[in-house]
């Protein structure tokens, strides 16, 4: 079932993407695996899933050694404390949306020698329910991001959408997204290199890539209906 619904999501992306003007393969397909096992992420690793997204640090903790080699992305909201669990095992953290987690994100990179790249969590709705930033803070925080942070690079933005039974009524967020994304794409900076758009899910991944985004965060649709009865265990302080 996995492999199928990968095949059967690479071709209607593909075939989107074709449609927006683009060309196949442009779009990067992440698989959301919270709550998902180390068996079923290598099943999707097996049918040609390269980039894995989770939602939890303590998920990333208790999978990574079970799992097959592939690029990790923390995609859910992050705590300045969990930086520290994570910051030698993913390769980019979508859920910025504060100078305080940039400049601690900076510090522990700095710590291991090393660059991470991140996305801007855009909130276009301003739903109260999602983390991320107004539009018009956007600017704001990656000019303070580029002028103190000289071990992150950031590589585009990411929003989650409001949920809509017919997803043609978000295109006007993602929309909203891609103008702002096409703005600060033409800066020029070291710290700065867009290349990722990070928007859609399984119910509006197709509105989306209409829209402009080359990065889809899928994970019910390759996985199907998740069960959250799954054993909490917090990580140590």
């Amino acid at each position: 079932m996995i492999k199928a619904n990968i095949e059967t999501i690479n071709r209607k992306k593909d075939n989107i993407t074709v449609k927006a003007g683009g060309q196949p393969g442009e779009v990067l397909l992440v698989a959301v695996t919270k709550t998902r096992s180390a068996d079923e992420i290598n099943e999707a690793i097996d049918a040609g899933i390269t980039d894995i997204g989770e939602n939890k640090v303590q998920e990333i903790m208790d999978k990574y050694e079970a799992v097959k080699p592939v690029r990790w992305h923390m995609i859910g909201h992050l705590q300045t404390n969990k930086v520290k669990y994570i910051i030698d095992k993913v390769s980019m953290i979508h859920s910025v949306d504060s100078y305080k987690l940039a400049e601690e994100i900076d510090r522990r990179a700095a710590q291991h020698g090393s660059g991470m790249d991140i996305l801007v969590q855009v909130n276009a709705a301003r739903e109260e329910s999602k983390f991320g930033i107004s539009k018009e803070e956007t600017g704001k925080l990656i000019e303070d991001i580029l002028e103190h942070c000289r071990n992150i690079k950031i590589r585009g933005l990411m929003c989650i959408a409001p949920f809509e039974d017919n997803p043609e009524d978000v295109r006007v967020y993602f929309r909203e997204v891609k103008a702002l994304y096409d703005k600060y794409a033409l800066f020029s900076h070291p710290g700065l290199d867009f290349k990722y758009l990070s928007m859609g899910m399984s119910h509006d991944y197709e509105a989306a890539i209409l829209e402009g985004s080359n990065l889809i965060r899928v994970g019910t649709a390759i996985f199907g209906e998740r069960n959250y009865n799954e054993v909490k265990c917090p990580l140590p302080r």
